[in-house]
């Protein structure tokens, strides 16, 4: 077979192996929210198709958002074909809320048919991943879940990139009781020059609206071994909140950035944040 009839066979082997991978995925997605009591659903949010999970069973009570990572990794230097997460994390996280109101919402363009999404470039999972745009539709995506769940307020839940999406969502609303997250990507300047990757300048910074929100209720788990998304990135955004800020920063010494998070956080998943 000559070489690029071979080459052929590999792309075309990849793809057919990365549509049947993404379908594993939204099976395994699909089988923890059904555990959970959780609805699928897909939200339609300014310019992306959002895939949402929602139990909604106590109208007037807070309605508790988890958004997910920034999905699957690089491989070989190289973003990607498609975002969705191999575990979803958030969404196991999500899975051990026993509150009467629990919502779960993927990042965009993860889970969902990327052929029929012309908006779904791989900069909205790459430099792209926390622009304005993106944050409006997210935004949108929890306005939806809260008129669905009847709910008076918000809290938000972000793990990893998610962390980034739950501040900034939270930097456009008035109605958040509060703010956690899991090794959460609260200072992406500050994490890719300690990396010593490229920067993304089209992305919004989580830490550039901490003082906005020093009122608000909020704490930021870190995980001990995690060298993705240091502890000092927490700490860094605590720091910028405010001496007199409602901000806590954690450290769970075992924790890696994904292993170890949903035995703790069925230990501290009640103990919502509070100002002093």
């Amino acid at each position: 077979m000559r070489s690029s009839a071979k080459a052929l066979v590999t792309v075309v082997l990849a793809a057919l192996s990365g549509c049947s991978s993404v379908e594993d995925r939204n099976g395994l997605a699909d089988s923890i929210g059904a555990r959970a009591g959780m609805a699928r659903t897909v939200v339609a949010a300014e310019r992306f198709n959002l895939l949402a999970y929602i139990r909604a069973q106590s109208p007037g009570q807070s309605l508790t958002v988890y958004f997910e990572g920034d999905g699957k990794g690089w491989v070989g230097g190289r973003p990607p074909i498609n975002p969705t997460p191999t575990d979803p994390l958030a969404l196991r996280l999500a899975a051990q809320d026993g509150s009467g109101n629990v919502a779960y919402v993927a990042r965009p363009c993860q889970f969902v048919d990327l052929d029929r999404e012309a908006r779904c470039d791989e900069s909205y999972w790459t430099g792209r991943r926390y622009a304005p745009e993106v944050v409006d539709a997210m935004n949108r995506a929890v306005d939806h879940l809260k008129a669905r769940s009847r709910a008076s307020a918000v809290d938000l839940v972000g793990y990893s990139g998610g962390g980034a999406i739950a501040v900034l969502v939270a930097s456009r609303r008035t109605d958040v009781a509060s703010i956690r997250t899991v090794a959460g990507n609260l200072d992406h300047v500050a994490l890719h020059a300690n990396h010593g990757v490229s920067q993304m300048p089209q992305s919004l910074n989580a830490i550039d609206v901490a003082p906005a929100l020093a009122r608000v209720p909020q704490v930021h788990y870190s995980g001990g071994r995690d060298p993705w998304v240091p502890p000092f990135v927490a700490s860094r955004y605590a720091v910028r909140a405010g001496a007199d800020s409602c901000v806590k920063s954690e450290t769970f010494s075992g924790a890696t950035h994904t292993e170890g998070w949903v035995e703790q956080w069925r230990m501290v998943v009640k103990d919502r944040p509070r100002c002093p």
